[in-house]
């Protein structure tokens, strides 16, 4: 009796890593099983088999057996991850999403300082760099000579991040996806009297399609904010960013309306959980918008200039989807300012998400009556209020939608009227060059010309002063 001992150790740094070592183990066992031989529990393998039945081909067999085991269920140790990375950290192939990628995941680590991400594996496809106190990302959190071709997603939520460097992120030509969530960034250029403002803090993410800033800004940021988040969309020219999530900021408002219309591609804008009571930014020029998320804001009632610009977005020729707007959970009050709200909801072609369980407040005392649904509610009392609304929205479909021309300007007469701008601008440049040039000249020529006005009205005045006084 021959009797062969192979023994396979492992070591796992995280409980994923164990949970799959078992199960290499498992696999082993079956496999070796099926080539003729037995498993001990304290895992082990002995092969109890006679010598005449002991063949090369059969002990081939088992070692490609445990070979193949042990590739499909070791998870990558932290070692991998690179030699300065902590225990904590593991690198390697995981389902994510539902596909099988790279990712290193650095959750937890009690990490103080990036100086780890330098070392990434070539081949990472996934960054998850979560819930550790990086108050600041220094330039060049991936290195300078590293080239992360394969990195698509970004993770660096619960950081406690306040600044961003204008050249932290470099090397990450194919990211499209960014998660900051749940930070404390401030991008304000007076916030602390320092300057946290990077105006193309995000200008290297040339192919970012999803942006996540939910609850990533320091609590009652400067109401600059909408200002300085603008100066940052135009320097850092994200052409392709589709989503943008700003949920639970505590917006109030946006004191620059246009902070938006630097995304030409902004598909789906995330403003749930903050503090809006209107839509007080434009829309308008965000042509391919399809979601607007306006959830648990505090919307007591929707403007009609706010349906306004709903209704004119909907209605552009070019648009290829219908644009879906969310009002849940807002305090809507049941008065005749809801009445307009009411009937737009019936008549709009825009897409109002769970328009019929819509609901809004009569009061906040307890003997007030239960919430109502707007759809559902007794409106004979506005009449007035929802007449002036209506007339307000059909004279809003007769006047020029926004960013085009007027119907009987073409854009040959605009050329027109823009050259002849052109024109007469160099003509009075031209005209005030050659007086400044021909200025002695033309001094000696009027000063005759003053010297005889002047003495004309020195003579009349003499003149005047000669005629006799009359008494009556």
């Amino acid at each position: 009796m021959v009797e062969a001992t192979i023994t396979t150790t492992t070591t796992a740094t995280a409980n994923n890593c164990c949970e799959q070592r078992q199960t290499a183990k498992l696999h082993i066992s079956a496999l070796l099983l099926i080539a003729g031989f037995s498993t001990c529990n304290n895992g082990e393998m002995l092969l109890r088999t006679k010598e005449s039945q002991l063949q090369p081909q059969m002990l081939l067999l088992a070692t490609l057996a445990i070979s193949a085991a042990l590739s499909l269920g070791n998870a990558e140790s932290s070692s991998s991850c690179g030699p300065n990375f902590p225990a904590s950290c593991s690198c390697g192939n995981e389902l994510y999403e539902g596909i099988v990628q790279f990712i290193v995941n650095c959750t937890n680590a009690g990490l103080r300082n990036t100086s780890v991400l330098e070392f990434m594996p070539e081949q990472v496809e996934i960054l998850i760099f979560t819930g550790n106190y990086i108050t600041e990302l220094p330039w060049n959190v991936f290195g300078i000579i590293n080239d992360y071709k394969q990195l698509k997603i970004v993770d660096m939520s619960r950081n406690h991040i306040r600044e961003i460097r204008g050249k932290a992120y470099h090397h990450v030509p194919r990211v499209e996806r960014l998660i900051l969530n749940h930070n404390n960034l401030s991008i304000s250029r007076f916030d602390d009297e320092v300057n946290h403002h990077h105006p193309r803090v995000f200008s290297n993410f040339v192919n970012l399609q999803s942006l996540h800033l939910t609850d990533a800004f320091e609590d009652n940021s400067s109401p600059q904010l909408s200002e300085d988040l603008h100066d940052i969309f135009v320097n850092s020219q994200l052409l392709k960013l589709q989503k943008l999530h700003l949920e639970q900021n505590e917006i109030t408002h946006f004191k620059d309306r246009n902070v938006f219309c630097d995304l030409p591609s902004l598909r789906d804008l995330q403003l749930g959980d903050n503090l809006l009571k209107d839509i007080n930014f434009e829309v308008r020029c965000l042509n391919n918008l399809r979601f607007l998320d306006l959830r648990r804001n505090k919307f007591e009632f929707v403007k009609p200039s706010d349906m306004r610009l709903l209704n004119e977005l909907q209605e552009r020729k070019n648009r290829t989807t219908d644009l879906m707007v969310d009002f849940f959970l807002n305090p809507f009050v049941c008065d005749c300012k809801l009445a307009p709200f009411r009937t737009w909801l019936q008549a709009t072609r825009v897409n109002v998400r769970d328009q019929d369980n819509l609901t809004c407040f009569h009061g906040l005392q307890r003997a007030d009556p239960p919430p109502a649904h707007i759809v559902k509610l007794d409106m004979n009392e506005c009449a007035a209020a929802m007449a002036a609304a209506a007339s307000f929205l059909n004279i809003a479909e007769d006047e020029q939608p926004y960013g085009q021309l007027p119907p009987h300007i073409s854009g040959h007469t605009a050329t027109l009227i823009f050259l002849l701008i052109v024109l007469s601008m160099i003509l009075l440049g031209l005209l005030v060059a050659l007086v400044y040039v021909s200025r002695d000249k033309l001094k000696f020529m009027m000063t005759p010309v003053f010297d005889n006005v002047a003495k004309k009205v020195q003579y009349t005045s003499i003149k005047d002063e000669d005629c006799p006084e009359v008494h009556v």
